[in-house]
């Protein structure tokens, strides 16, 4: 995938340049302009018909995505088309193929028409109460870019069998696919006594994407600003 980015780390922009019949997977939404290339909507599942509109619900229910996704094919050598993601923050390459990912609800911005990701159950310890789709967690497959955004800066960490770690559920991107990880209580009674709560505990060889801002906390953090409109007004 040959791309640009502009606009910074707050709030970038990824201008994709597509050659005449290539064809890219896009996060429905996710377009802002586009020159020489048309879009047209597809059932995120990889399949047609009932079966594939069965399977797009299947994965909207289970991975919090949409049931569609975009694909922009280039009408001519040089299309261009403008993507970005709806939350302010970082955006990066993962190169799939040799080494494959996991990824956190709301991760996927785009990729080559050769990338897609699957749902892969997990165990019942794993998803009590992750963050990462419940009993489903979102694994890329196949060879190519993708792209993933996330809501302020982009950290890279390394997980060593030496050396494992615990990362806050809201602030993981990205894995390893052949990392292992348990999710955690932070600390005391659901972490109650240090103002955290649950974790992903990481061990294994590996990297993790983290993200360096908390949407579920900004939330929280506006939630006693924001005036609710009396219903009987």
């Amino acid at each position: 995938m040959k791309y640009e980015l502009s606009g910074g780390n707050t709030c970038p922009l990824a201008a994709v340049t597509l050659n005449k019949g290539e064809n890219i997977k896009v996060e429905s939404g996710a377009m802002v302009y586009m020159k020489d290339v048309t879009i047209t909507g597809k059932m995120n599942s990889g399949k047609k018909g009932l079966g594939g509109l069965l399977g797009a619900i299947g994965r909207s229910l289970t991975s919090g995505e949409s049931m569609f996704i975009t694909q922009a094919t280039g009408d001519a050598d040089g299309g261009q088309i403008g993507i970005a993601p709806a939350i302010p923050g970082k955006i990066a390459k993962l190169s799939v193929g040799k080494k494959q990912y996991c990824l956190n609800t709301g991760a996927f911005l785009a990729s080559d028409d050769s990338v897609s990701y699957k749902m892969q159950s997990q165990k019942l310890s794993k998803a009590v109460f992750g963050g990462t789709g419940g009993l489903f967690v979102m694994q890329t497959e196949g060879e190519g870019d993708m792209l993933v955004n996330a809501f302020g800066d982009l950290v890279e960490l390394t997980v060593t069998s030496d050396e494992p770690i615990s990362i806050d559920n809201e602030h993981v991107v990205a894995w390893d696919a052949d990392l292992d990880y348990d999710i955690q209580v932070a600390s005391g009674m659901f972490g109650f006594t240090s103002g955290e709560g649950l974790v992903n505990h990481f061990t294994g060889d590996g990297k993790v994407l983290i993200q360096t801002r908390n949407i579920r906390s900004l939330a929280e953090a506006l939630q006693p600003y924001i005036i609710e409109k009396n219903s009987n007004s």
